[in-house]
């Protein structure tokens, strides 16, 4: 486990930091740690919700049935594969 860490320093109004240092404040922490966590949590969301594939059920049963039974490769695929 490392112990190393990075900065990242960054500007806002001045009510916009009050706002912050009170909801800190609430939560009993930092302005550090409350915006880290609250930043963090923001980002893993994004990036799940980026990361995620949903398909409906016959969009699901349309890709499984390509996976299971693909098509006899053409010419162009097979020329894109001899590609080095």
């Amino acid at each position: 486990m490392t112990t190393e860490s990075a900065r990242i320093n960054l500007r806002t109004s001045p009510e916009a930091k009050a706002l912050i240092e009170r909801a800190a404040a609430m939560m009993g922490t930092t302005v550090s740690g409350f915006m880290l966590q609250n930043a963090y949590e923001a980002a893993r969301r994004i990036v799940a919700d980026n990361d995620t594939l949903l398909l409906s059920q016959q969009a699901f049963e349309a890709f499984v049935s390509a996976c299971e039974n693909p098509d006899e490769p053409n010419e162009a695929l097979r020329a894109l594969m001899a590609r080095r």
